[in-house]
C-alpha cells in the first residue's frame, strides 16, 4: 500500500475519531485562527475552515504547521465550491476538504492528492453521485431540514455512507444524530458561538463539553 493512500486513511480515521468537527468560520483571520486553536485546546481537534473566512489558506497553514505533530489533530478546508479553491487548500496544507454541495472536479482533485473529499448531500441522488466519485464521507447538509430520520432512510439504499451531519448539531441531539447512524458531526455557531464576542476561552470550554459528550457516547 502507498504512502498517500496510507495518508488518505489517517486523514479520514482522524476525522470520525475526532466524533465531532468544528466548523470554524471568523470575520477576521486572527478570528477564525484563534476559534480554531480555542476548539483545539478544549479537544476537539478535527477543525474545518471555511473559505468565507480571510485568508483562509493562510490559516490552514499555520495551523498545519503548528499542530504538524499532534496525531489527534486534523485541519480541513470548507464551502471549497471548484477545483482551483480545493487545490490552493491542499497545497496550503488541508488534510480534508469539505463543500455544502458535490463538485464531480473537486472529487477529481482531492482523488488525485489522496485528499478525503465530504461534499455536501441532500437527496439520495446526491448521495449516489458522490460515493460513484469515491467520497469516503457524505456530509449531510442542513441537517437541521433534512432531520434526524433521513440518516436511517439513507442507509437503506446506501448502508454504506458514512455521513457526517452539519446543521442544527449541538449538545443536545449529538447522541441522537449518533444513534440514527451518522459516522461524525459538524458543529459550528453552537461550538463556536462566542468567538464573535472575542471570548476564546468560552469556545474552549464549549469545546470540552463536546468532547466529554463525544467520549461518552464512544464509549457506549
Amino acid at each position: 500500500m502507498s504512502g498517500l493512500t496510507l495518508q488518505k486513511f489517517d486523514y479520514l480515521n482522524r476525522v470520525v475519531n475526532a466524533g465531532v468537527v468544528s466548523v470554524v468560520r471568523g470575520a477576521t483571520k486572527e478570528v477564525a485562527y484563534k476559534t480554531a486553536e480555542a476548539c483545539i485546546l478544549g479537544g476537539v481537534k478535527a477543525i474545518e475552515v471555511t473559505f468565507t473566512a480571510p485568508h483562509a489558506d493562510q490559516i490552514i497553514g499555520e495551523l498545519s504547521e503548528k499542530y504538524q505533530n499532534d496525531s489527534e489533530v486534523v485541519i480541513g478546508a470548507g464551502t471549497v465550491l471548484d477545483p482551483a479553491t480545493a487545490r490552493i487548500a491542499i497545497i496550503a496544507g488541508a488534510q480534508f476538504i469539505v463543500s455544502a454541495t458535490f463538485n464531480s472536479e473537486v472529487a477529481k482533485v482531492c482523488n488525485l492528492y489522496a485528499i478525503p473529499y465530504v461534499p455536501g448531500c441532500m437527496t439520495p441522488n446526491d448521495v449516489q453521485n458522490a460515493l460513484s466519485y469515491g467520497a469516503d464521507v457524505i456530509k449531510l447538509f442542513p441537517g437541521s431540514v433534512v432531520g434526524q430520520g433521513m440518516v436511517s432512510a439513507l442507509h437503506g439504499p446506501f448502508p454504506q455512507a458514512n455521513l457526517m451531519i452539519t446543521g442544527g448539531v449541538n449538545l443536545e441531539n449529538m447522541k441522537d444524530w449518533f444513534a440514527k447512524g451518522a459516522a461524525v458531526l459538524g458543529a459550528g455557531s453552537n461550538l463556536t458561538g462566542a468567538a464573535s464576542k472575542g471570548d476564546f476561552e468560552a469556545v474552549t470550554e464549549m469545546a470540552k463539553k463536546y468532547r466529554a459528550e463525544i467520549n461518552q457516547i464512544q464509549s457506549k
